[in-house]
């Protein structure tokens, strides 16, 4: 299996748990500004909720992706009110024709003092053992 970690942050969060994920997964975790070059059978994608959508950001990187060389999308991210992000990223994945991974990891993460410290080294260490799973 071949992986790649990309991720997109305003506050940090994200990108501390796309390096939880990627040290798992042997791969440098890289924002969403560096392209996926390389085929991959599983891209991480951290990501949040930014007024209540995902950022444009995001958008456009999942709708400039290369079918033929990212095979599914794995969704991951944090997020201080709403929760998972993986129907607006599943929707963008849809049109450019790349499969998501029906599984996903989610947690809290701190926004203006709303759960603060998250995310915490509990949600690091779930956010590695829900990488594991990929790896065979």
């Amino acid at each position: 299996m071949t992986y790649a970690v990309r991720y997109y942050t305003k506050t940090g969060n994200t990108k501390k748990l796309a390096e939880a994920v990627a040290k798992v997964l042997g791969v440098e975790a890289q924002p969403i500004s560096v392209p996926v070059s390389e085929e991959v059978d599983y891209l991480f994608l951290g990501n949040s909720y930014y007024a209540f959508t995902i950022d444009p950001e995001v958008r456009d990187f999942v709708a400039g992706l290369d079918k033929n060389k990212v095979k599914k999308i794995v969704n991951f991210g944090s997020a201080a009110m709403m929760n998972s992000t993986r129907k607006k990223v599943k929707a963008v994945a849809d049109r450019v024709g790349i499969a998501m991974d029906e599984r996903e990891f989610h947690c809290k993460g701190e926004f203006k003092g709303i759960h603060k410290g998250r995310p915490n080294a509990d949600d690091l260490k779930a956010a590695e053992a829900f990488a594991k799973q990929y790896v065979k």
